[in-house]
């Protein structure tokens, strides 16, 4: 119901205002005089809407009134009334913040649709400050959010130049106040490693995706460098169309500095592994990342290879560039050249179109050659001139097209031999041979395989939506005891069957595949006189100090390895 203030010194009038608004539902006070109005205003107010006269006794006028609703802060409308409307006076009315004005006689008519045009107008009003003041608490909260969080949180139009930045972005620029970089383009902040957030950025805006966890490093103007991971997500208007993006960049300098003095780093962009060479291969990852080195990486098949050159781009300071791959054991060996340096228009039969090469579209990034040992001994001529001149020819063009590109390579060959036996080149092999990386046999590092096996729970759990929650004993018992010729991804294939055919929450052998559960793990001792002290120290040191894995690889429960712990006093 809508409380209406009506205030003139003709009694008839007030009555009949009272009358009409009344079987309108509405709720009507009276006042004949300034004061009247005044004692209204402040005992029986608030009041939706005010219909006052203009001429009222006692030497104040309705615009008096006027005045001092205003003053007291009250947003009601007012309607004003007169019997002699003058321009001035409406003119005066509205600049003190009347709504409208009706001269006498008011006739019914008038009166109503004035009076429910003013009501829509100040519910309508009332709706805009509701939306206004929860705007403004959200932007508060907002604001208390990005000050509060650790990350720095970045949001860019679609020209890069920055709408938004938090407090925790001053870490990354020595202290300096985010709110500068306001209207600046990303790459114009003085830190090493924004010229690449905006290249994520940009291509986050371009094709509307977001990018999730790239790692990157970055060097901030006093020398010091930030190891971080950077998320970048498009910024969307209520039609879902792109109008920005959002960055936000967690630095992970501490926790990679903890993890690298307590040498417990069991995941490394994606890589699993606590064994001492697995750590050993991490901090020689992390001693790489401001280098362009060029890396040779070695190790037998399906031990990692490419994760690892993924890892050693990613964590560099090309990790903004692209990395591109080449398996150059899958390529036939006429269509190798061209894959790697592009070809020109009719440069061969079935060119009808320049294309360029992996060199060309790794440019300012990483192009990582895997099985580099299956190359032609005439490209590999080629390629060394192209780590020596740091451009390339395409097939059927003469014409040199520099390429700013970091070289890494993988092979699970003998290149030495390879050498020896005349089918690989010295002089590319010590050109590629910067530093080398040797990924170790998953079966020397078998203190790795419980945490591969609970890395490849989570993900076939995901993928194959079931709900194995455990890895039997015996499971473990055999997983540790293979030699595992295929190493990691012989591992993973093998879960990947169990998981496939298991439904239930516990995975047992009778899952695996039967090559695999052929080979039995030793059994366990029931005199408890079989089992060694060198056993137990052998199973302790293969397992990593992991007493549930030594067990399994003794086949004895952990209580009983603790009970033979201490009776021999280890």
């Amino acid at each position: 119901m809508a409380r209406i203030l009506v205030v003139d010194d003709e009694e008839g009038l007030r009555l009949t205002f009272k009358t009409f608004l009344e079987k309108d539902d509405a709720a009507v006070v009276l006042a004949a005089d300034f004061a009247q109005a005044m004692t209204c205003l402040d005992e029986h107010g608030p009041f939706d809407l005010v219909f006052l006269d203009i001429i009222l006794p006692g030497g104040h006028s309705g615009i008096d009134v006027l005045r001092r609703i205003r003053e007291k802060g009250l947003d009601c409308p007012v309607i004003m009334i007169t019997g002699q409307p003058q321009v001035e006076t409406a003119a005066e009315a509205v600049r003190q913040g009347a709504f409208d004005y009706v001269p006498k006689p008011v006739k019914k008519e008038t009166l109503l649709r004035l009076y429910r045009s003013a009501l829509n107008f100040h519910a309508l009003a009332l709706e805009n400050k509701r939306i206004a003041q929860e705007k403004e608490r959200y932007k508060q909260n907002l604001e208390a959010v990005f000050r509060s969080v650790d990350e720095a949180i970045i949001s860019v139009d679609g020209d890069l130049r920055i709408t938004s930045a938090n407090s925790a972005l001053s870490s990354l620029c020595c202290g300096s106040r985010p709110d500068k970089f306001i209207g600046s383009r990303l790459e114009e902040i003085p830190v090493d490693g924004m010229d690449r957030c905006a290249e994520l950025l940009a291509g986050t805006i371009r094709k509307g995706v977001s990018v999730k966890d790239r790692p990157l490093v970055f060097c901030c103007p006093d020398g010091e460098q930030r190891s971080a991971v950077v998320n970048s997500m498009p910024l969307k208007n209520e039609l879902e169309e792109t109008i920005g993006g959002v960055l936000v960049i967690r630095d992970l300098t501490r926790l990679h500095y903890l993890e690298r003095q307590l040498g417990e780093r069991y995941s490394f962009e994606g890589i699993i592994g606590r064994s001492p060479a697995m750590q050993r291969i991490f901090d020689l990852v992390e001693d790489l990342a401001d280098t362009d080195a060029t890396v040779l990486i070695t190790g037998e098949s399906g031990t990692g290879k490419d994760m690892l050159a993924g890892a050693i781009h990613y964590r560099g300071n090309r990790a903004g560039g692209p990395l591109i791959r080449v398996n150059c054991a899958a390529l036939p060996e006429n269509l190798l050249e061209s894959e790697l340096f592009g070809h020109v228009k009719g440069a061969f039969t079935g060119a009808d179109r320049p294309r360029k090469g992996r060199f060309e579209l790794a440019h300012g990034g990483t192009l990582f050659l895997d099985e580099i040992g299956d190359i032609p001994t005439q490209l590999q001529v080629k390629l060394l001139r192209v780590l020596q001149e740091k451009e390339i020819e395409r097939v059927g063009d003469a014409r040199p097209v520099p390429v700013d590109v970091r070289l890494i390579t993988a092979t699970n060959r003998d290149l030495a031999a390879a050498i020896a036996a005349g089918q690989f080149r010295e002089d590319l092999y010590y050109r590629i041979k910067v530093l080398e990386i040797r990924m170790p046999p998953l079966r020397s590092r078998r203190e790795d395989i419980p945490l591969l096996v609970e890395h490849f729970r989570e993900h076939f759990n995901r993928k194959y939506n079931r709900g194995v929650k455990q890895i039997s004993d015996r499971v473990m018992q055999i997983l540790m005891n293979q030699s595992w010729p295929g190493n990691v991804r012989q591992l993973q294939h093998v879960l990947e069957h169990a998981f496939i055919v298991c439904r239930e929450p516990v995975l047992d052998g009778d899952h695996l595949p039967p090559e695999i559960q052929e080979i039995v793990a030793p059994a366990p001792d029931s005199d408890g006189g079989e089992i060694t002290p060198d056993r137990i120290l052998e199973a302790l040191s293969r397992s990593g100090g992991n007493k549930a894995a030594a067990a399994r690889l003794l086949g004895i429960s952990r209580r009983t390895l603790y009970r033979k712990m201490e009776k021999h006093r280890l």
